[in-house]
């Protein structure tokens, strides 16, 4: 299992202090897998009040839910109580949660099998549902009843769709069954979770067959239009980039049909306004000449013409010859290269030079700036201080 050495010590020093404890869920199912996990968690029988007397540094992270996290060095454990959870009244959270001193039962209330296996400081892996096995097969299953831990949680409908995307696994038939019926649960998962878990399936290593899954049954639950997605392939050659995917994946919608996507589901500012921007420029022709390329750069930046170009060299977008895209991104390097003017900021004339100049201070300035750089984008030799002027 190879666990790393702060993650022994904590297991150790509850086992040193008569408790059980293991490392528990993603970081055992990653392990195995040969992935680098991003968190180690932790259960124990050990209640909280115990976990704090052990420990000299915790934090109160979840403790009505059983849940202390230990610091080592800055890294946080999450070590929670083996615990029982009780009705899900909202259909997300459970209403109450109990302690328990069994570690099947903590095991056998979580979400899929391949996140149900512990594994102690000596390495010895404990696996009550199959999770190896399923690992084995690449096979998402639910623990237990799928429709009783789809009842009991919606997000876990949309965990199921990302753990198969991530992991290029699939659902076992029952499960999958299963999320398609309880797709209207998912009215109780809030737009900002749901964006959450579609980012993680879209920057997956299959975000196509995910967005299947979702297309097949449950677009209607997740975004008003998201029947407008395309699945493709291609998609998953792209940068692993929040705004080159989203972009990606509506070719064929319209700016204003992703961005209100993007609004339903609350997707952070910058998300949205690059996605819809690539959208809204991956859709028109690629600059042909260093003049338009110049025009392209004063209106969208290099950063998001190199974007444009990765998209079009994947596939997306109005350009497809691999000949047509060099050459503009040739033409963008040498323009890059001698220092051609493209923005305000490096025009050789200021507002205050135009102020000095006579034209009066106001919306005047910025009309004539905006009118100089114009000319500067088709004849870079313009811009100088005293030619500027006099064109004035």
């Amino acid at each position: 299992m190879n666990i790393p050495g702060n993650v022994k010590k904590i297991l150790s020093e509850l086992n040193a202090r008569g408790f059980e404890a293991y490392a528990v869920g993603g970081c055992v199912r990653d392990t195995l897998l040969g992935r680098e996990p991003e968190d180690w968690d932790i259960t124990t029988n050990a209640l909280p009040k115990e976990i704090k007397s052990i420990f000299r540094r915790t934090v109160d992270t979840g403790i009505e839910h059983g849940t202390v996290t230990v610091m080592e060095g800055k890294t946080g454990y999450e070590i929670t109580t083996y615990r029982l959870d009780g009705n899900y009244t909202d259909g997300r959270h459970p209403d109450h949660v109990a302690f328990t001193p069994s570690l099947r039962e903590d095991l056998k209330r979580r979400d899929f099998t391949i996140n149900a296996m512990a594994c102690s400081g000596q390495e010895d892996l404990v696996d009550l549902f199959g999770g190896q096995k399923d690992l084995s097969e690449k096979i998402v299953r639910a623990v237990g009843n799928p429709d009783e831990r789809f009842t009991e949680d919606a997000l876990r409908i949309l965990r199921a769709v990302r753990f198969s995307a991530q992991l290029g696994f699939t659902l076992e038939p029952k499960t999958k069954n299963a999320l398609k019926d309880h797709a209207p649960n998912l009215v109780h998962v809030s737009k900002e979770r749901i964006f959450t878990e579609l980012n993680k399936i879209l920057l997956s290593d299959h975000p196509e067959e995910g967005m299947q899954i979702l297309e097949s049954g449950m677009g209607g639950y997740i975004a008003e239009h998201f029947s407008e997605i395309v699945l493709s392939r291609k998609i998953a050659e792209l940068p692993k980039e929040k705004y080159f995917r989203w972009a990606a994946a509506f070719p064929d919608s319209s700016p204003e049909d992703l961005k209100s996507v993007l609004k339903t589901l609350k997707s952070d500012n910058e998300t949205a306004e690059i996605s819809v921007l690539l959208l809204k420029e991956m859709k028109k022709d690629l600059p042909e000449n260093k003049t338009s390329v110049r025009f392209f750069l004063s209106k969208i930046g290099p950063d998001r013409l190199d974007d444009l170009l990765v998209l079009a060299k994947a596939g997306f977008g109005k350009t497809t010859a691999l000949a047509e895209i060099s050459e503009t991104e040739r033409m963008k390097e040498e323009v890059m290269k001698a220092g051609d003017c493209y923005e305000l900021k490096t025009l050789a004339l200021t507002g205050t030079d135009l102020a000095e100049a006579g034209i009066e201070p106001g919306p005047e300035i910025g009309k004539t700036l905006r009118k100089l750089l114009k000319e500067v984008c088709e004849h870079p030799e313009f811009n100088t201080k005293q030619k500027l002027l006099s064109m004035l």
